[in-house]
């Protein structure tokens, strides 16, 4: 017998039994018109116990070394989840805070999600300026200039896009560069009074 505090999506058979072909056809007009299986071939798909093979009525659970971001529609964590990408950092707290407070149907909780993952992309390439090998903007516009990117867009329906593109590509590396001059001009004038 099953737990009734575990949720049926996550058991191997179901606890509430399918409906009737006589209640479903009392109930919704028009059901059954596809009930000749020689007219649907996910028929044998459909055949249910099937047998699965598998030996569990749940899962056994992955232990939880660190906390994970769950939904608050969830009881619990999937039986079964990556470990790869901990969260960490502000991005970390940015996630978490849009796990534990919205629900999967609102935008705030996409929106703090992407926006985790814009600030996890930017510490990334903030990190990248510390090592030998940093972060190059790819901005294609050497390959524009240089192998007739334009000709070959001559026609396109993205052509209104030829001038803005570079922009938009490179528009943040080149105010992250000033701001930068600025702030290194400042703190030098501040240490030379």
């Amino acid at each position: 017998m099953t737990d009734p505090d575990i949720p049926s999506a996550y058991v191997r058979d179901k606890r509430t039994p399918p409906p009737t072909r006589e209640e479903l056809r009392a109930r919704i007009p028009g059901w059954g018109a596809d009930l000749d299986p020689a007219d649907r071939p996910s028929h044998p798909k459909l055949q249910y116990p099937a047998d699965t093979g598998a030996h569990w009525d749940f899962p056994e659970r992955q232990p939880e070394r660190q906390p994970r971001e769950r939904s608050v529609e969830h009881a619990f964590v999937t039986p079964v989840f990556g470990t790869a990408q901990p969260l960490r950092g502000l991005s970390g707290v940015v996630r978490r805070f849009a796990y534990e407070r919205f629900s999967e149907g609102r935008l705030a909780h996409w929106v703090l999600l992407v926006a985790g993952d814009r600030i996890d992309a930017w510490g990334s390439h903030l990190r990248s300026f510390a090592t030998l090998r940093p972060d190059v903007p790819a901005t294609g516009v050497r390959g524009e200039l240089a192998h007739g990117g334009l000709r070959s867009r001559r026609g396109r329906s993205d052509a209104r896009h030829h001038l803005i593109d570079p922009v938009v590509v490179a528009g943040p590396w080149v105010a992250g560069a000033a701001v930068t001059y600025t702030g290194v001009r400042r703190v030098v004038r501040a240490l030379r009074r």
